[in-house]
């Protein structure tokens, strides 16, 4: 079981879209053996650094549908057992905001529930995940599913929320979160926390969190971003989603040097690099180099 030290360095979170609609355009259920295909995808992300495999079943993309739990179950679930079956030494994290889901895919094995609406949304999914002793990852999310700007070429946005203090009340909300988890039971050390970068914030938002993200240090927790080939690194540089590449370096590189210490990935071997240079620079790496 992969074990983590806040603090001596950054992990890397591989992302396995389980999706026929990914916003990246790597959802697996296009391939002719999904389930070869991820098992695949897995071991490659954790020859090339990821400590973590997150797997997703249902699309968060700005005007993506909501799928039923059986639904979700029915991708997720063959997926995971053949994962499973290698035994990576990676945690596996399950990406969903359904109590029902959690349930059954920890009791086959996962390790890790990473809900995007930070346990506000299934009010049965924080006594799951201390029932199962399961870490979980609470993100910030004020997206609104009507709120979403189509910008052609570059693909679709969720809009920016109103804030009257961005930093300050994403501490606020992810503080609610965290008083969900810790009344259901779950213990500090199983919690981590996430901005929300791309959902429901605007470009110059989602830059701010990135360069005031030490600013979210004071709660307590290790601290996830997910950046990776965002709408918002697209519209900066005016490219489609397969070339963010570079954009994506660059709002890692700065996201670590102001404290991250999960990158959520999609190109897992280019972005081990890129933190790894990083924690180098800040020197993390003494006597590892």
């Amino acid at each position: 079981m992969q074990s983590f030290d806040w603090g001596k360095r950054t992990y890397l979170m591989g992302v396995i879209n389980i999706t026929p609609d990914s916003f990246s355009g790597d959802g697996i259920l296009s391939h002719k053996d999904p389930i070869k295909q991820a098992t695949l995808q897995a071991q490659e992300f954790v020859q090339a650094g990821a400590h973590i495999l997150d797997l997703g079943a249902e699309s968060s993309r700005p005007g993506s549908h909501t799928i039923s739990t059986e639904q979700e179950l029915k991708r997720l679930l063959p997926i995971l057992k053949a994962i499973k079956s290698i035994n990576l030494d990676a945690a596996i994290s399950i990406d969903t905001c359904k109590s029902k889901t959690a349930q059954i895919c920890l009791e086959e094995g996962a390790d890790w529930i990473n809900d995007i609406w930070g346990l506000q949304a299934d009010t049965a999914l924080a006594n799951i995940i201390h029932s199962f002793g399961a870490t979980v990852v609470l993100m910030h999310n004020r997206s609104q599913a009507h709120a979403i700007r189509d910008l052609g070429v570059i693909g679709k946005s969720y809009q920016g929320s109103d804030y009257q203090n961005l930093i300050e009340e994403i501490k606020a909300d992810l503080s609610a979160s965290i008083r969900i988890a810790k009344q259901a039971g779950i213990q500090e050390e199983k919690i981590i926390l996430d901005p929300g970068i791309g959902f429901g914030k605007s470009v110059e938002q989602n830059l701010a969190i990135i360069n005031h993200l030490d600013e979210f240090r004071c709660l307590g927790f290790p601290i996830l971003i997910g950046p990776s080939r965002k709408s918002f690194i697209g519209q900066i540089l005016d490219l489609p989603v397969e070339e963010r590449e570079e954009g994506t370096a660059a709002a890692i590189a700065i996201g670590i040097a102001r404290g991250a210490d999960i990158i959520r990935v999609h190109n897992v071997r280019a972005m081990a690099r890129v933190a790894k240079v990083s924690d180098a620079i800040l020197g993390r790496l003494e006597g590892n180099l």
